[in-house]
């Protein structure tokens, strides 16, 4: 299974982001993260993950009679390579279960005992802006100074995981030149 047929899909999309930041979960630490999905989805998913190359084993354990493993993302395995060709269609899929994944993230979210989205700064504005392509590539760059350097952070007192879900794409096509007589 190649790297974008592997994380287009919301439940492994869902997995991931409960890995990042170095973290260390069992199935079932796995399991509370995203109580929506079923025990066998979340098991049959971590397979596959593993299986992929993007969660390795990082311990087992024997836990009354049973083996308890620790699974580790691996990060440079999380990622489809921005230089690989993909078609339309594999756009459609990949925003599809990246979407899935946020309204699942959101819902979970939503549902967990004291969430309070005024309190947590949760936002989600959309914004219509027009830009140059020089335009366009400044935004880009300054929002990848801003976030790529956070991207370290692992889990430590006072912090809370965040889900941050840019997304950016031309709602018309670009305007013509000025026209000449």
């Amino acid at each position: 299974m190649d790297t974008l047929e592997l994380l287009a899909h919301p439940v492994r999309l869902r997995v991931v982001h409960a890995m990042r930041g170095g973290r260390l979960l069992t199935t079932s630490e796995l399991r509370a993260r995203i109580p929506d999905v079923s025990k066998a989805t979340v098991y049959r998913h971590i397979e596959l993950l593993v299986d992929g190359g993007v969660l390795e084993v990082a311990e087992e354990r024997r836990v009354r009679g049973a083996v308890e493993r620790r699974y580790r993302l691996r990060q440079d395995r999380a990622v489809i390579d921005p230089d690989a060709p993909l078609s339309r269609d594999d756009h459609r899929r990949g925003f599809a279960a990246a979407t899935a994944a946020l309204l699942a993230e959101f819902g979970a979210y939503l549902d967990r005992d004291g969430s309070d989205p005024a309190a947590d700064l949760v936002g989600y504005r959309q914004h219509a802006v027009w830009l140059s392509r020089e335009e366009l590539l400044e935004l880009i760059a300054g929002m990848r100074a801003a976030i790529a350097p956070r991207l370290a952070n692992g889990p430590a007192p006072g912090r809370a995981q965040y889900l941050l879900s840019p997304i950016l794409f031309p709602i018309e096509p670009p305007a013509a030149g000025p026209e000449s007589t």
